[in-house]
């Protein structure tokens, strides 16, 4: 998987400055570049919470970390299936959840995120348009109808906000507005 586009980075960093985030989960570390923009937007007290099933990308994203000066109490680096995972973090004890991860997961990732966020939290999700395949209703793939699930979902549930971005391969933006 790719890291975050440049455009997608500063959204990130925007995005958790915003709510002044202290902390923030993230599932799909990569090689930390999504981190490092999430940690730069954190309050300097923040923790980054960061999972990925793949024992290479936890090392490779210790090393971004480590190389960009960041303190180890800062970032706790988990690798694990990321459902599994997410299902032991505390309840409302998150400020932003962010996914780069497997898209057919996408609806999963939300029930998750919605419980793992305080009231005003945000979970933001990668590649919502999958380049443009989502807006495409000939594109079928279970990629692309995970996704558009997803973005559909968001856009009737009373008990969050969505916003859409054509920000890299699109970032859908969700804020829970419910206790």
């Amino acid at each position: 998987m790719a890291s975050v586009s440049p455009a997608t980075g500063a959204t990130l960093h925007w995005l958790a400055q915003l709510i002044d985030a202290r902390a923030v989960a993230e599932v799909g570390t990569g090689a930390g570049v999504s981190g490092l923009w999430l940690l730069r937007g954190m309050a300097s007290d923040g923790v980054l919470t960061t999972v990925d099933d793949e024992a290479e990308n936890t090392r490779a994203a210790r090393q971004t970390f480590a190389e960009a000066g960041v303190p180890t109490q800062r970032v706790r680096l988990i690798t694990g299936a990321p459902l599994d995972v997410l299902s032991r973090l505390a309840d409302a004890a998150y400020d932003l959840v962010f996914f780069d991860a497997n898209p057919q997961e996408s609806t999963r990732y939300l029930d998750e995120a919605l419980r793992l966020l305080r009231p005003g939290g945000l979970a933001v999700f990668d590649d919502a348009l999958l380049g443009d395949r989502v807006a495409d209703p000939a594109q079928r793939d279970p990629e692309t109808i995970a996704v558009r699930t997803l973005v559909n979902e968001t856009s009737e549930d009373e008990r969050i906000r969505p916003l859409l971005l054509p920000v890299g391969d699109g970032l859908l933006i969700v804020q829970k507005i419910e206790a």
